[in-house]
């Protein structure tokens, strides 16, 4: 069960950090995937 908890912890860091690039990325460099309403106008 240690092992599980392990690997859980890991892959919810790793989310956390996906999604923190994402919104980085998303300022600079694509706007329209995270606001496609806005760019199609």
């Amino acid at each position: 069960m240690d092992n599980t908890q392990d690997f859980v912890q890991q892959l919810n860091e790793k989310q956390r950090k996906d999604e923190h690039n994402k919104e980085r990325e998303g300022k600079h460099r694509k706007p329209s995937k995270r606001l496609p309403s806005k760019t199609h106008k």
